[in-house]
């Protein structure tokens, strides 16, 4: 695991010290690789790879990058790990065209294959997570990868014009702003995507001209011509639309014991270290399969790390706690308090290096700063509610917008207007004298606030509209950022062919598509790296994923118990008892927060002569939203959180600094 950059281009005149920029650059996410850096030029092709690495396999010097092939052909700055890399050299070697092995890395295995079969049948041989940039000296062509399922980040993009125009890529955005081409414009679209999602979707990034590869995405840029082009060697839409047309025709016992084999077989080459190796645990049923197969697989107790919280309806660590001692795990367990999430706040803009407002970034740093004082690998069971339906929303929206989409528009629209023609206090109040008349009547707190998100959803006219609300944190950015507009996303406007897919099937396709990758992935790598922690996900193993999407659905939902087969594996290992409970996720209590201990935090962020002095929020419509959510009247907390995100991002870019030649010569 590491971190890469570089450029092609650009002004490279006498004052240009290209050395020295790409030290900078890969200097800017030493926390990606803190063991080891290097660099490689070329001057007269104008190109420059940086690296920064994390040694986990082959921890020795014959693994330093950038690497070139044996052939001399090509040269790699890698960022990942290809799990099957053994298989592929024994095929190199049957074939007859294996090297004289300088290493036992995965880098020079990809470099071998390169020589052999090519950049693109090497990458579509490999099972892994990466994204790397590889120079072809032969065709002076520049290709950059990201593995299927985006575990690995890649930014990348043209700045400048004429001559002078730059293409530069990276890991992470603050190893991009160091370079001296580079244009610190805000992309106005991204802030108002980042409301709404929560993260700037791909192929977004909070710059203007700056954009992340997708993933199962290449890309080549050519030295002469000065242009690039990508392309999808694999999909994830199609995974799951062959997966549908040739589903699994076995026993449903047999489909539990296929899936049993993938996922052993997954964790098992994810478990392949030179390096202490871990897992987080939540206690839910993704991280209990991965640990439970993790404890089958190794003759000593396998280090597991979970994190608590005080408020007990967001705390999971004491069912953690129970499955670790079931299954025999070395198990840490640490418990997040306010003051300490503050602590990490402040560190948030350079860990994610553009606004990025999923709470529980916090927990999962924390987790990952626990994990890493005692391992430098750490699985994950991210992706397993993508894969075996498990978000409660898969089986609530449909049935929501069936019974919606019923009702006449006019009747719909009408039905809106009552609903928000009544306040939400005056709604919390008549369900506060309907529980006193007769208790249990009304569940949940804050009815005024879900009536009128419910009254707002009623807006729509397709289910794709509808889904695009129950994902949104904001319904409405675009009044609330001054020059504020929406780039069409899949999720809006954007949506690939997905013919012939029920409700439920469209909503694991797009979160497989934009949640996962944007969000869920986004927030572990750059929570993971900022403590030099590598993280695997084995759910994310290409061929798992496939089969997944073979499994009839009565294999995934069955008598409303959601993920079966993914159960039944797990309770071959761990009984039913200490795994069935409500679905909780790892969540963190930042309405309760923002009210109490983080409020003069937030209040700083959100002042009003500061927003206008800032220039991208609409001060008003900030401030009310933040003035209902301190009185009760409604719970704003996601809202309030991505803009407090954006502003914190917007108040921390100034520790990225460009290169500028006299301060760097100076201090070479």
């Amino acid at each position: 695991m590491c971190g890469i950059v570089g450029f092609v281009g650009g002004c490279w005149n006498a004052d240009f010290h290209a050395d020295l920029i790409i030290e900078r650059m890969a200097d800017a996410i030493a926390h990606r690789g803190p063991d080891d850096n290097g660099a490689w030029i070329d001057q007269q092709s104008q190109v420059a790879l940086g690296h920064r690495r994390l040694s986990v396999q082959d921890i020795s010097a014959a693994g330093h990058q950038p690497m070139p092939s044996a052939s001399g052909r090509y040269v790699i700055v890698f960022n990942g790990e290809i799990y099957n890399h053994l298989g592929l050299r024994k095929s190199l070697q049957d074939a007859g065209a294996a090297p004289d092995w300088r290493s036992t890395s995965d880098t020079e295995t990809l470099l071998a294959g390169f020589d052999a079969w090519g950049i693109q049948p090497t990458v579509e041989r490999s099972i892994g997570m990466f994204a790397f940039a590889v120079w072809d000296k032969q065709t002076r062509t520049l290709t950059l990868a990201r593995d299927r399922l985006g575990e690995k980040p890649l930014y990348y993009g043209w700045h400048g014009k004429g001559r002078d125009r730059v293409f530069l890529f990276g890991s992470e955005l603050n190893a991009l702003r160091v370079h001296p081409g580079f244009e610190d414009e805000i992309d106005r679209g991204a802030v108002t995507l980042q409301l709404r999602y929560g993260c700037v979707p791909a192929p977004y990034s909070i710059y203007k001209d700056l954009f992340k590869l997708e993933p199962g995405c290449m890309l080549s840029v050519s030295a002469e011509r000065r242009e690039s082009k990508s392309w999808t060697y694999w999909s994830a839409v199609d995974a799951a639309q062959n997966g549908m047309a040739r589903p699994f025709s076995g026993t449903a016992e047999e489909a539990v014991n296929e899936l049993e084999i993938l996922l052993k077989r997954s964790v098992r080459q994810q478990m392949i270290s030179d390096m202490p190796i871990g897992a987080f645990l939540s206690g839910g049923i993704d991280s209990s399969t991965v640990v439970a197969l993790m404890q089958a697989e190794s003759s000593k107790p396998i280090k597991t790390f979970t994190i608590g919280f005080h408020e007990e309806s967001f705390d999971e660590a004491k069912y953690a706690k129970e499955i670790a001692r079931h299954l025999g795990t070395d198990h840490t367990e640490m418990y997040v308090s306010a003051d300490q999430s503050i602590d990490v706040l402040q560190r948030l803009p350079e860990l994610y290096s553009e606004p990025f407002s999923d709470a529980s970034q916090i927990p999962t740093f924390l987790v990952s700063q626990l994990a890493r004082e005692h391992v430098t690998v750490s699985l994950s069971g991210d992706a397993g509610d993508e894969l075996f339906c498990g978000y409660t929303r898969y089986q609530q929206a449909p049935g929501m917008w069936n019974g919606m989409s019923r009702m006449p528009a006019p009747l719909r629209n009408l039905t809106a207007k009552a609903i928000t023609g009544i306040s939400p206090e005056s709604w919390n109040g008549l369900a506060n004298v309907a529980r006193r008349v007769r208790p249990g009547l009304v569940a949940g707190g804050n009815v005024g606030h879900r009536l009128h998100k419910g009254a707002g959803m009623m807006k729509c006219r397709t289910f794709d509209e509808f889904y695009l609300g129950v994902m949104s944190q904001w319904e409405e950015p675009v009044p609330a950022v001054i020059g504020g507009y929406e780039p069409a996303t899949l999720l809006s406007g954007n949506a690939p062919e997905l013919a012939g897919m029920d409700a439920t099937h469209r909503m694991m396709v797009l979160d497989l598509l934009t949640y996962l990758p944007d969000d869920i992935l986004t927030k572990v790598d750059r929570a993971a790296m900022g403590v030099s922690l590598e993280t695997r996900v084995p759910f994310l193993d290409h061929r798992v994923v496939e089969f997944a999407w073979r499994l009839p659905q009565s294999m995934k939902v069955r008598d409303a118990q959601t993920k079966w087969a993914l159960r039944q594996v797990l309770y071959r290992r761990v009984p039913r008892e200490l795994i069935e409970r409500p679905k909780m996720g790892f969540g963190v209590p930042i309405g309760e927060w923002l009210r109490g201990r983080l409020r003069g935090w937030a209040e700083a962020l959100l002042d009003e002569k500061r927003i206008a002095r800032e220039g991208f929020f609409e001060p008003s419509v900030i401030r009310r939203k933040w003035a209902e959510h301190l009185s009760g009247a409604r719970n704003w907390q996601r809202e309030l959180w991505s803009v407090l995100m954006f502003q914190l991002w917007l108040e921390g870019r100034g520790v990225v600094q460009k290169y500028q030649p006299s301060l760097m010569l100076g201090a070479a």
